[in-house]
């Protein structure tokens, strides 16, 4: 045979087979040129050795179950296909967050092996797992659901996780200063909405109802994704999830496939000019094929924010920050601010450490160790310092928070083999230990008052689900809970240090907080077009507490105690009626329990006012009902509406009381008005959203969603409005997905909250607002990020780009004016 026909049989080997040195596909992210973990790669050989799904078939809500037969892609981006594989076979390759790929297998070898997979920035068809605990197609479950995953995370490179949530568009968030952050979802705030993390619940036995900063001790640099269930969620979570469930999930450590271990990290340092925020973070990882290691590490530390210096007028020009308290010499002093726009004494610092320990001994069983600790130091209370008298003099010299500490210990037990019990289970073991104060001190007084707060928090879960035949899936499980609360106080003398006795802000005889909860939840899949999901819950909450030195509050009781159950239920309908139409109805009950903040505290919730403890308080109970439709183009563009009614009984709020006959006591020195947290029979709220979202073409994407909620409580007179109920607001974006480059425009948009419209209860802080309530305002902002090589990527960020003054509803702090963000990162 001539050499020319050898050469010539030669390339046609070439080209119509590929042999086990080029049976590996490597996936990478067009944007960020990252590889991709978890990428399914399907393939139809003609010799009948495929593993092949049909894309027009394919359900990305079922990726779970496709990881379990299908090879997908590891830490380093691999995929093995098989070594009989035809260059003219067809390969398929799919990831929730990314465009399908579909191309020749011979197209794949011609560019290296490698293939890049374009972001579709709003997919359809997300698993979410917060819904019921276990893994669910986001259309088959009828609550609505929003997931914010780990590349929107980094893309968006925001300050704090409470900023991620603002950046929903779905979730407004509240602040009294900059360290500060209050989720308010469908018009309730703080305990009423439920914080998750990893499984275990944030809510402990002092979460208070007005407003809370939490979610900030949580390190958005190590998140994977977050989910946002909205509406009650007390069948699957029990106490506290009125407005919803926000579940905050860490990265995991990534195993190695090989028996080389896989050894990466990442690190990023941000400057933004508007607080001269600087931040630095690095983790890293070390996965073998039964263990995997992450480490990760963020410092933080914010100046004084600068406030937006465009659209003053004569009732906004009230936020300037003209003067301000310093001590001098010993002496307090009232000094001029030569920048009014510069919110003094805003500024603070954070630092964040996550270790998360993985082991695999089979396919059976995955041990996961979870240690998260996050601290703060001295917070400054904004809202608080900006206080004046009747003279232009501050009110106080000192309102800060002394260090925020919260630590989490976890241990997590996943179960896979199936039995006829269960065919998945998850044990979760946690204690989490916090730790805060509040320190204040009047102008020109000389005692500061120093109150200390301890939570340790244990608790256990444990969940299962057993699929029953081919349509019906049962998930149960069991939840218990104990909170130990230690309060103390001091007043400090400032000149001499001499300490003297002062009041607590909780129970100083200590007071403990604890639940117990069975609960199941069920869906059946009538047809390919009806499912019905439906749950109950049962809860018992006890609480006690015991007051040892009552100096100085007298009460007629020395021990506060309460017993609660609660029946929780819910039931939906999902109708998907095909040509892209999904219709979802569902019904619901929550509750909240009073706990160790509402039943015992004893605080000022406003100037000039005190509340005291009422031990007579019972759950909150609401009752929702809630319709979705939603409507899919057959490019993938989405519209969808969600309209809910929620019913409330037992609302608790704060209103007129008396002490020992008294309607004013003196509380650190002030004659304040005695108020208790009362049960005040009747409220409602209703509200609606709509979105509007989708990839306009293969590299521009658009959405849209605005948010509208109206509630009203019904006091003896007539009806007055509910508090934390939040104005017309939303978010509306466009973006761009290039190989190595992504940007956005995108504005924020808050509605006007009249003065009528603000509840009398003092949680909305009118005091913080104007004369005329909160105004209406819009930001215009523009990021980017661009990725040099797969090790390096620079992002830049312009916010309020117009510099506008504003604050979001009932916060006590004006937000950010023109903020330049520049963020390095660095892959390794």
């Amino acid at each position: 045979m001539s050499k020319k026909y050898l050469l010539l049989l030669a390339t046609v080997l070439l080209c119509t087979t590929v042999n086990a040195q080029l049976s590996t596909i490597k996936v990478y992210d067009n944007a960020t040129l990252q590889p991709l973990t978890g990428a399914l790669v399907f393939y139809k050989s003609t010799n009948g050795d495929s593993l092949w799904v049909n894309p027009t078939d394919f359900d990305i809500a079922q990726y779970p179950n496709y990881l379990l037969k299908y090879p997908a892609t590891n830490a380093t981006g691999e995929a093995s296909v098989s070594q009989y594989v035809y260059a003219s076979d067809t390969v398929f390759i799919a990831m929730p967050g990314y465009a399908f790929y579909k191309s020749t297998y011979g197209s794949i070898v011609a560019a290296g092996n490698k293939v890049y997979l374009g972001i579709k920035a709003y997919t359809l068809g997300d698993v979410v797992v917060a819904a019921n605990r276990f893994e669910e197609g986001r259309d088959y479950v009828p609550q609505l659901t929003q997931v914010i995953s780990s590349k929107t995370i980094a893309f968006q490179s925001q300050q704090t996780t409470a900023d991620i949530l603002q950046q929903s568009g779905n979730v407004l968030v509240q602040k009294s200063q900059q360290g500060g952050g209050s989720p308010s979802i469908r018009g309730f705030e703080a305990s009423r909405v439920l914080a998750v993390v990893d499984g275990v619940r944030m809510n402990n036995a002092i979460f208070r109802a007005g407003h809370l900063q939490n979610v900030l001790r949580i390190d958005n640099s190590m998140l994977d994704h977050v989910e946002l269930v909205f509406g009650p969620g007390s069948t699957v979570y029990g106490s506290d999830a009125l407005g919803g469930v926000m579940h905050f999930y860490t990265k995991d450590p990534v195993f190695s496939t090989t028996d080389k271990p896989v050894v990466k990290g990442g690190a990023f340092a941000r400057y933004s000019t508007a607080n001269n925020e600087v931040t630095g973070h690095v983790d890293f990882n070390i996965g073998l094929k039964k263990g995997g290691f992450l480490t990760g590490f963020t410092y933080s530390k914010f100046g004084d924010l600068r406030q937006g210096g465009q659209g003053y007028d004569s009732l906004t020009s009230v936020w300037k920050r003209n003067v301000y308290a310093d001590r001098i010499n010993g002496v307090d002093t009232v000094m001029a601010n030569n920048d009014p726009n510069k919110q003094i004494s805003t500024g603070y610092s954070q630092y964040d450490i996550i270790q998360k320990v993985l082991f695999r001994p089979n396919q059976n069983y995955l041990h996961t160790l979870n240690f998260q600790f996050s601290n703060t130091g001295n917070v400054p209370r904004y809202d608080r310092l900006t206080e004046l008298d009747v003279n232009g003099v501050p009110k106080s010299s000192e309102w800060y928070y002394g260090p925020e500490q919260r630590m989490l210990i976890a241990y997590k037990l996943d179960l896979f083999k199936a039995n006829k019990a269960f065919d998945k289970g998850r044990l979760v073991l946690a204690f989490q230990d916090i730790k805060e104060s509040r320190h204040n001190r009047n102008f020109g007084a000389p005692n500061r008052t120093d109150r200390n707060e301890a939570v340790k928090v244990y608790s256990l879960n444990l969940d299962y689900e057993k699929k029953l035949g081919s349509s019906n899936t049962l998930r149960y499980g069991v939840e218990g809970t104990f909170n130990n609360v230690k309060s103390t106080a001091r007043r400090v003398n400032v000149n001499t240090g001499a300490e003297s006795a002062q009041s607590t802000r909780y129970p100083d005889g200590g007071s403990q907080f604890f639940t117990a909860a069975v609960y199941a939840t069920h869906s059946w899949k009538i047809s390919n077009k009806l499912i019905l999901s439906d749950g109950l819950r049962f809860s018992y909450v006890g609480l006690r507490a015991k007051f040892i030195d009552t100096t100085f509050y007298p009460f007629p009781f020395t021990e506060a105690t309460q017993n609660n159950t609660a029946l929780s239920g819910n039931i939906g309908l999902v109708y998907l009626p095909g040509s892209g139409f999904r219709i979802a109805a569902l019904a619901s009950t929550g509750f909240r329990a009073p706990n160790v903040d509402d039943l015992t505290k004893i605080f000022d919730s406003a100037p000039g006012t005190v509340v005291l403890p009422n031990p007579d308080l019972k759950p909150e109970k609401t009752v929702n009902a809630e319709l979705t439709i939603s409507k899919t183009f057959s490019k993938g563009f989405t519209i969808e509406a969600n309209g809910y009614y929620t019913w409330m009984r037992n609302q608790l709020s704060v209103g007129p009381s008396t002490f020992n006959g008294q309607d004013s006591i003196l509380y650190d020195g002030t004659l304040s008005a005695v108020r208790t947290i009362q049960n005040n029979n009747r409220a409602f709220i209703y509200g609606g959203y709509f979105a509007v979202r989708g990839d306009i073409t293969s590299y521009l994407a658009a959405s849209a969603a605005i948010n509208y909620t109206y509630g009203r409580v019904n006091l003896k007179d007539a009806a007055a409005p509910l508090d934390h109920v939040a104005p017309l607001f939303g978010r509306v974006g466009i973006m761009l997905n290039l190989k190595k480059f992504q940007a956005e425009a995108y504005t924020l948009f808050n509605g006007k909250k009249k003065l009528e419209y603000y509840s009398s209860s003092g949680e909305d802080n009118l005091q913080y607002a104007t004369a005329d309530g909160m105004p209406a305002w819009y930001t215009l902002n523009l990021r980017a990020a661009y990725q040099f090589n797969k090790t390096l990527q620079l992002q830049a960020a312009l916010e309020n780009i117009l510099d506008r003054n504003y604050r979001v509803f009932a916060s006590g702090i004006s937000a950010p004016g023109r903020n330049l963000m520049l963020t390095l990162r660095c892959n390794f």
